[in-house]
């Protein structure tokens, strides 16, 4: 259970997101070894799941998939699928 939340752009066909994914805190909370969020990157933006572990975290991760798509638009639309 968490909350999905779809960060759509226009993906420019030769996007490398390998520095992105060096900015993003770790995924998994240690102490309960549980996942804080996922992600897919897809063909029309970024698929983002919260799963209400640490919402500190999940909102870092959030915060930086919103920053990478506004880099490469000017505008973006984040719709709960």
């Amino acid at each position: 259970m968490g909350i999905e939340y779809k960060i759509k752009f226009a993906m420019p066909m030769d996007f490398e997101p390998s520095a992105l994914f060096r900015k993003l805190p770790s995924p998994i909370e240690r102490s309960a070894m549980a996942e804080i969020y996922n992600y897919a990157v897809e063909s029309d933006g970024f698929y983002f799941v919260d799963h209400l572990v640490n919402r500190e975290i999940a909102s870092v991760a959030l915060r930086l998939f919103i920053d990478e798509a506004l880099t490469h638009s000017p505008s973006i639309q984040i719709i709960e699928p």
